[in-house]
């Protein structure tokens, strides 16, 4: 998507601060960190929301998962760390790209207590 920020980020177009990348994902320093650690981690194929993955995503959602734990280790979250993945307009989502989070490396304070 020429459009999609990130897509060109994903291209070399724009640049960026990577932290990990692959064949099919892509994490980089978030340009207006929240905490010491702030990242990004996005699939390289363009998927808009949540709400447009299909069954054929679920290895790479998976695989995003799975590396999340990693990258925020290596980058100083390793006493733990939250993730989030905004959804839609009324999620809070600003690029419609689907990414995750990781926001770590300071406790972060309980937003919603159960």
């Amino acid at each position: 998507m020429s459009d999609c920020i990130f897509c060109r980020i994903v291209a070399g177009e724009i640049p960026s601060q990577k932290v990990f990348e692959d064949e099919d994902l892509l994490a980089f320093k978030d340009i207006r960190p929240l905490a010491p650690v702030h990242v990004l981690v996005i699939p390289k194929k363009h998927i808009a929301t949540l709400f447009d993955v299909s069954d054929a995503d679920a290895p790479l959602l998976g695989r995003i998962m799975r590396k999340v734990p990693q990258i925020a280790a290596e980058q100083g979250a390793d006493e733990g760390f939250r993730t989030i993945v905004n959804t839609g307009r009324m999620g809070g989502q600003e690029v419609y790209h689907l990414h995750v989070h990781i926001i770590g490396g300071a406790a972060l304070p309980a937003m919603i207590k159960y």
